[in-house]
């Protein structure tokens, strides 16, 4: 047991050096793993130019007590998309869309064969369409991580992902009085919030808007391109302060 704390005290520690030091590395040169090399980390010469330096290094612990609980949730996040890249890339791009065509072609046939009785052909219709946005938001998701690139995949790939992921609980929670409880009531919270503290310009149109259960589809697929790109953000300070492979 001690020595695995001795292993997290050194790996917490070994974080909090990185970002620091990358924190200064925007302003200086060789700051990041240079104190063993041969020109060693530079420090500027001069009583002002000295006092600069080490005012924005104190000041650096401050954007470090800032951003290293953002790197934890990096860490995480990056091991769980590695592990869906990992599922992703061994069913393939057809994989992946059989698979979501599967999911959400039972749930339409299941309603249309077994309570079409309970659902009008518009809700099917709706259903169907919701279930046809997670499968291309899935099959764009695989698509452009695989073209690769950061901003790529922060600004699309991540976004249209969480649309796969959230569609599923949200069309969920239409069909079941259990969860359309927690999940529809709860949905309608957070957007009755965002309405109320968001700009002006966006929602006062939207605050006269006549919310229906069924909005919640589109007001989370909407929501789904901001969660991604916080979450492309994250796994990319990971990726920078622990390139993959450490």
């Amino acid at each position: 047991m001690a020595v695995g704390n001795k292993g997290l005290t050194d790996a917490i520690r070994y974080d909090l050096r990185l970002l620091h030091e990358t924190w200064m590395g925007l302003f200086y040169p060789r700051q990041r793993n240079a104190e063993d090399t041969v020109l060693g980390k530079y420090r500027p010469d001069g009583t002002a130019k000295l006092f600069a330096y080490r005012a924005l290094s104190a000041f650096g612990i401050l954007i470090v007590g800032i951003l290293y609980p953002l790197l934890l949730t990096g860490y995480f996040v990056r091991f769980q998309a590695r592990k869906l890249n990992v599922t992703a890339a061994r069913l393939g791009l057809i994989g992946v869309i059989a698979v979501f065509v599967m999911l959400w072609g039972g749930l339409v046939a299941l309603i249309w064969f077994g309570f079409s009785d309970t659902f009008t052909t518009v809700e099917i219709i709706a259903i169907a369409a919701a279930g046809g946005v997670a499968v291309v938001s899935s099959a764009l998701s695989y698509a452009f991580w695989r073209i690769g690139g950061r901003g790529t995949t922060v600004l699309l790939a991540y976004p249209f992902a969480m649309t796969a992921l959230f569609l599923p609980p949200i069309v969920a929670a239409l069909l079941h009085p259990a969860l359309e409880d927690i999940i529809i009531a709860r949905s309608d919270e957070m957007a009755r919030w965002m309405f109320q503290n968001g700009p002006d310009a966006l929602t006062e149109p939207l605050d006269r808007f006549d919310r229906q259960e069924s909005h919640h589809v589109i007001i989370w697929f909407a929501i789904s391109f901001p969660v991604g790109w916080v979450l492309g953000s994250l796994v990319t300070l990971a990726d920078l302060i622990r390139p993959k492979g450490e």
